[in-house]
């Protein structure tokens, strides 16, 4: 397995303009609708799949096979077809089996799951009623949960969470995370969050962290630094929507269970 170095703070001041510029195209998508969103989504997700594919792997033929094949279920899900509806659901696993069996790649067919669902899960709360909070809540707890755990990792320090992992991440930013989110998620009362999704945040944020954790896993096996290069200071999509990958699906899940 070859080491991966941590990543230098020199890219700091760039690092921190592309994450605004990123945010404020997400906001801006989720204000001027489902179409907007669901457009903004698909193409991150093309590009997830694609970089998901090279961490394991997969040769140029087979990445843009499998971007064909999610395709199908992100076409679906759009505002002008189905939606995002049981049939997408279905659609994305079909993807999976499909994936699975032509490159002879199991894992290669697990990453239209791993990205077809966050995508079905954000388009659902965005089409819900009171869709616009329900799924900025699911997005800006993981941007706060990074930025808590990013400042909180270093003015404190300590012991590391996962050092054989990701040797920067330690137990004080796990906690400056969740402790950020949950904070977020409180001011969203003042727009009509529901104090049960308040009280699910620091569950979330956790998820948040973990996606991230798994995401390292997968780049130090592959001996990559980055899981792409198309984001200044960041590396790939995916790295920068690990955390939101496990989130979205549980978020969705807790809207749907509790019935609003």
């Amino acid at each position: 397995m070859t080491p991966v170095p941590p990543r230098k703070n020199a890219d700091l001041g760039t690092r921190a303009v592309v994450g605004v510029a990123l945010i404020a195209v997400a906001a801006a998508a989720l204000w001027f609708g489902d179409f907007a969103f669901w457009l903004l989504v698909t193409l991150g997700a093309l590009a997830m799949i694609h970089e998901w594919g090279g961490l394991h792997g997969a040769d140029a033929g087979q990445r843009k096979l499998a971007q064909y094949a999610l395709m199908v279920p992100l076409a679906i899900m759009s505002p002008w077809a189905a939606g995002p509806s049981f049939l997408a659901l279905g659609l994305i696993f079909a993807a999976f089996f499909f994936l699975a069996i032509v490159t002879r790649s199991g894992p290669l067919g697990a990453g239209a799951i791993y990205v077809g669902l966050p995508v079905l899960a954000l388009l659902y709360l965005r089409g819900h009623d009171g869709g616009l909070l329900l799924a900025f809540w699911a997005m800006a707890l993981v941007w706060a949960c990074d930025i808590g755990a990013y400042f909180a990792g270093r003015a404190i320090g300590g012991p590391k969470l996962m050092p054989t992992v990701s040797p920067n991440k330690t137990w004080a930013g796990l906690v400056g995370g969740v402790i950020a989110a949950t904070g977020f998620a409180l001011l969203l009362t003042l727009w009509g969050l529901p104090l049960t999704l308040v009280l699910a945040t620091p569950v979330l944020a956790v998820l948040a962290q973990a996606g991230d954790l798994y995401e390292s896993h997968l780049k130090r096996r592959a001996g990559v630094k980055d899981s792409g290069t198309v984001l200044p200071g960041h590396g790939g999509v995916l790295d920068r929507l690990d955390g939101l990958v496990p989130v979205a699906p549980i978020a969705a899940l807790l809207v749907v269970i509790q019935g609003y």
